[in-house]
């Protein structure tokens, strides 16, 4: 209970302290070069390059995201040690998300997490920085490049792959039509800087971040520290008024042994299912129903085509990771498909089935491990900022697990309901 009064306490009173400023701001104005934090920001993945907003002076923006779900799953594995699981509510989640709209195509994002499952106090996500136009150096400075380009700074996730702009954010779960994320579920939040090209379709993205998720400037006889270097190609078209295609590759590299490996373990709110696989014995954890490979020197590239035909939507994932052969020469692959129909008046609900499987080893000696995901479910926009689904998910850990795994043989099965409000 101490938990959700403090987060709603301190969301309360920011809400307050900046409602004249905010109500003004968002009354009479939109931020510029902005991805809509509603049912208008779905499918939208880089940040459009048309302003929309328009500015005469600096403006905040507050905005939050809440999400609670109703938990049926069960859990089983071969050794029969893991924990019981019951029918009940999970712990709420809550973001404070502050835009402030500093110059002309100049703007701040800030995300706190007021409450998520990992972590009892309030904590900032991260931030950044972002520029569509160089006129506070002087007017029209640049101005044919920076039609097509955008920069962005600061500490926060970038732009490797297309999952992470689907994904569930703590409480930002609006995009993701189902519960979980993916099962290999690249985001991490770490000090980055990078350059985004879109004109008539084409998709470029070149990045660069430090290869920390913890910052630090502590060095040691074990230091080996390597920057992450990343990047995209690809292409997005509205080819007519019911068909729309996109598809790129991304790329991920970092030579380091003390960064860079964080790719798939960087979110630090928890994964999505809660208390599964948790054995009677032993530390519990939250981040339980993904997999991390925690790889060092480590090379990943995902490709990602996109479809959406009228009512229809298909998004998919083909994912390599591996680490280098000082380092095991280990290799996991992802694959995932998902399947999606929306429809009504202003396509407010939706039906969809997402596979998603992951396999491979640690080192070149390794047995091969399988886990794979299905999930069944479907939503219904209540307004724009109301969305409500329900999803069936069945996991299984196949293969390559010790018999005295926890994993061996494991399965985790069930049901959720989860209502969310994001504005």
């Amino acid at each position: 209970m101490k938990k959700h009064l403090t987060w709603f306490g301190t969301l309360a009173i920011v809400l307050m302290a900046l409602s004249p400023l905010a109500t003004n701001a968002q009354e009479k104005t939109e931020l510029q070069y902005f991805r809509s934090n509603d049912k208008e920001g779905l499918n939208v993945f880089e940040t459009p390059k048309e302003a929309k907003g328009t500015f005469d002076k600096v403006r905040v923006f507050v905005g939050g995201d809440f999400a609670l779900q109703f938990q049926t799953i069960n859990n089983y594995n071969n050794l029969n040690n893991l924990v019981e699981l019951g029918s009940n509510f999970n712990l709420p989640s809550a973001n404070l998300n502050i835009n402030t709209q500093l110059a002309d195509g100049m703007r701040l994002h800030l995300r706190t997490y007021l409450s998520s499952k990992h972590h009892n106090e309030a904590w900032v996500k991260g931030g950044h920085l972002q520029i569509d136009k160089l006129d506070f150096i002087r007017p029209g400075f640049m101005e044919g490049f920076m039609s097509v380009a955008t920069i962005t700074v600061g500490l926060d996730e970038f732009n490797y792959g297309d999952a992470h702009f689907r994904r569930s954010d703590n409480a930002r779960v609006i995009y993701n039509p189902f519960i979980g994320n993916y099962i290999m579920d690249s985001f991490s939040t770490e000090a980055f800087g990078e350059i985004t090209i879109q004109n008539n379709g084409f998709i470029g993205v070149i990045g660069l971040t430090n290869g920390k998720l913890n910052q630090n400037v502590i060095v040691n006889d074990n230091s080996d520290n390597k920057a992450s270097f990343y990047g995209k190609l690809g292409f997005d078209k509205q080819l007519s008024d019911d068909l729309r295609l996109r598809l790129t590759g991304s790329w991920y590299l970092n030579n380091g042994t003390t960064t860079g490996t964080w790719l798939y373990g960087g979110d630090r709110a928890g994964s999505r299912y809660y208390g599964v696989m948790q054995a009677l014995e032993g530390n519990a954890s939250d981040f339980e129903g993904r997999f991390n490979p925690r790889f060092k020197q480590m090379t990943a590239m995902q490709f990602n085509p996109f479809i959406k035909y009228r009512g229809l939507e298909f998004f998919g994932i083909y994912e390599v990771v591996n680490n280098s052969p000082d380092q095991g020469d280990g290799q996991f692959t992802q694959v995932a498909a998902e399947t999606l129909y929306r429809f009504g008046t202003t396509e407010q609900f939706y039906l969809g089935l997402r596979w998603n499987s992951v396999n491979g080893n640690a080192n070149s000696t390794a047995p091969d491990t399988k886990i794979t995901r299905l999930n069944l479910g479907g939503g219904w926009f209540m307004t724009k900022n109301v969305l409500l689904k329900l999803e069936y998910v069945n996991q299984e850990y196949k293969d390559g697990f010790a018999p005295d795994s926890k994993y061996f043989e494991g399965r985790f099965k069930g049901v959720n309901l989860e209502a969310a409000i994001s504005f």
